[in-house]
């Protein structure tokens, strides 16, 4: 007999060789009826794979997040079978699972496929799901795993396999179909009832742009047609509110060939964003007691090799710049913080003057592969609202909550208000991705996880999260879509201050090394106005909007009450435009509503008159006549509704 325990610490006692899925029944019919995916020991396994040993069990449905997994990973074989039939002679790469969905990397040869033959394709995979095929994993060993792909003569899965150590291979078969894979299967293709192919895209092998380009065919399943129905739905909307379409329709960035990829422009109604939100951290930073830095874009290649970047960037990054002297190189900064702590290094501290808060709007510069690119979500230039703590030991807990307080202030102001605090930590089995000791990393997660608790945080903890020189708190948000973007970051760091030598002399009169914390409430200026414009579909929050009004005079004898009433707001810091073409006063509310203005001031006769405007919001609701005071107060109370102080 084995000791299973399960996650509320309830322990069941089961013969040897028991599976998840027997364990399943015995817990309840309508629970196994559920189950598709299973971990064993920290350990993803089948349904159906015997545990032999004492261990934790823990059981996926379809409503946890390793289960979709699991279903999409397993909707990718079946894809893949569906491919190798209709079109033969192809060559499977991997297929992995993905946030939404799974893709599949093909070498499809001489032949080729576009978005009209996905329909064929998923009638083809829905046929061999119906099947209610079990997915069947087996141990090959290294010489037969060759062999076998030698002989389809596909290279990439022979590439695969020579990196693998013997005894460790498992090949996944159902219906006619096998494959190279490491497991996390449903437990049979019945359990799949709907599949949607979404787009194709080029992929180089192994994401080297010197390899082989392969066909990517991204796709997603669902056990249910219903929820395939609602998710195409959700699709549509996400389409409308895409921030590469919306940042067009409201001019607020652009891309230049010319002047590369991935390096937006902004535009004036950008630029006049882009201000606000910095203006609106900049202000809560200095009540918080920070202090404003300004570094240059680029540095001497020694300090990202002191602060250990140049391993983590240097080779997949922008090359080195090289100068007239001899053997001087500088480099693009990939990140603020080894600047900022030549920033400190710069003047001796005691421990009377810290805490010491270095606050920066700093751009950064990082080679992204050019299929990686993706509107201003993935960029090669971006600016971060780059801060730096130094503190003392004894400060730390106080300083980390401090910096919750502010990042939870600035989602809270901007309408992100469904979140998940992630604690992401080392990954245990794979130290070598980090710098440091083993007792500074402790302290740091340790850190991390009081200050969590202690401001009573909805968190989780993920391992192989962490930055490669501290563990650090990720707030992951929900949009308005339902979907999960990482947005604010606070990292805990022993190790820098090690590697730029920083100290500072204690009560004691002797030096101490002090505690660094990064911090990026918004994590880049490019990032998080993408999501902002997304989350909102482009209706920003009045305080922050570049235009809140436009005044729309109804003929060409009313612009000079119109121009009255213009300077009329902007006495009242109203931020308003005027439009004075020769069009209708439908038409100009119809280009207003499409560019998101909030409120649409309408001038005639009587309202000149009468010394009033009448006024439209956006969206169609009527606000009547009103003097410019009393729509002033509107708007006001409006702007204090969602923006508070800090």
């Amino acid at each position: 007999m084995i000791h299973i325990t399960l996650p509320d610490g309830a322990v069941k006692k089961v013969p040897e060789g028991t599976t998840p899925m027997e364990v399943a029944k015995s817990i309840s019919e309508g629970l196994a009826r559920n189950v598709i995916s299973a971990k064993f020991n920290d350990t993803t396994v089948e349904t159906v794979t015997p545990l032999k040993e004492n261990g934790t069990l823990t059981l996926y449905t379809w409503k946890d997040d390793e289960g979709k997994k699991a279903f999409w990973h397993s909707t990718s074989h079946v894809v893949a079978q569906a491919l190798e039939e209709l079109y033969p002679g192809i060559k499977l790469t991997i297929g992995p699972a993905i946030e939404n969905g799974f893709y599949y990397d093909v070498d499809f040869g001489d032949q080729s496929i576009s978005e009209k033959d996905f329909p064929k394709i998923e009638k083809k995979a829905l046929e061999i799901a119906r099947g209610k095929h079990d997915y069947n994993m087996r141990s090959v060993s290294k010489a037969d795993a060759l062999s076998y792909y030698k002989e389809q003569g596909n290279e990439y899965k022979v590439e695969l396999i020579e990196n693998l150590d013997d005894g460790t291979i498992t090949f996944c078969d159902h219906s006619t179909f096998t494959d190279l894979c490491r497991g996390g299967h449903i437990p049979n293709t019945g359990i799949i009832k709907a599949i949607k192919l979404l787009s194709v895209a080029g992929a180089y092998w192994r994401g080297d742009e010197n390899n082989t380009q392969l066909t990517r065919v991204y796709g997603i399943s669902f056990p249910k047609q219903k929820e395939l129905t609602e998710y195409l739905q959700l699709l549509e909307e996400a389409k409308k509110r895409d921030h590469r379409k919306l940042g067009k329709e409201l001019e607020l960035f652009t891309f230049s060939q010319k002047v590369g990829q991935g390096l937006p422009l902004w535009l004036p109604n950008g630029a006049a964003l882009r201000e606000r939100l910095e203006q609106f951290l900049k202000k809560a930073q200095k009540k918080a007691g920070y202090e404003m830095v300004v570094t240059p874009h680029i540095g001497q290649k020694e300090l990202y090799v002191t602060s250990g970047h140049y391993a983590k960037y240097g080779e997949d990054s922008f090359q080195p710049i090289h100068t007239p002297k001899e053997d001087e190189e500088f480099l693009l900064k990939p990140m603020n913080c080894p600047h900022h702590c030549e920033i400190y290094n710069s003047h001796p501290f005691s421990y009377k003057d810290l805490p010491k808060r270095y606050a920066e709007f700093g751009t950064v510069y990082r080679y992204e592969q050019s299929g990686e690119l993706h509107g201003l979500t993935r960029v090669r230039g971006f600016t971060q609202d780059d801060a730096h703590i130094f503190c003392t030991t004894e400060q730390l807990n106080d300083e980390f909550k401090n910096v919750i307080d502010l990042t939870l202030y600035v989602l809270n102001s901007l309408g992100f208000e469904d979140f998940t605090a992630q604690v992401s930590v080392r990954d245990l089995e794979n130290p070598d991705k980090y710098i440091g000791n083993t007792d500074d990393w402790e302290k740091a997660e340790q850190a991390i996880i009081n200050a969590a608790e202690e401001k009573c945080l909805n968190y989780v903890v993920e391992s192989g999260e962490a930055a490669f020189y501290g563990p650090k708190l990720d707030f992951m948000i929900k949009d308005a879509l339902g979907r999960n973007w990482q947005l604010g970051t606070i990292q805990v760091d022993y190790n820098l201050p090690k590697r730029f030598d920083l100290t500072y002399k204690g009560s004691d009169n002797e030096l101490h090394r002090p505690v660094m914390i990064h911090r990026a409430p918004f994590g880049s200026m490019e990032r998080f106005v993408a999501l902002l414009l997304e989350h909102t579909g482009g209706n920003f929050p009045l305080w922050l909007i570049p235009t809140q009004a436009i005044v729309l005079p109804v003929s060409e004898k009313h612009e000079k009450y119109a121009e009255k009433v213009l300077n009329s707001l902007e006495n009242h810091e109203i931020r308003a435009l005027i439009d004075k073409r020769n069009e209708t006063v439908g038409k100009k509310i119809r280009e207003a509503e499409l560019k998101k203005i909030p409120f649409m001031i309408i001038v005639g006769e009587q309202e000149e008159e009468s010394a009033t405007i009448s006024v439209r919001r956006h969206g169609g609701e009527d606000l009547g006549s009103l003097s410019v005071d009393a729509f002033s107060d509107l708007v006001t109370t409006e702007i204090n509704s969602t923006l508070k102080s800090f």
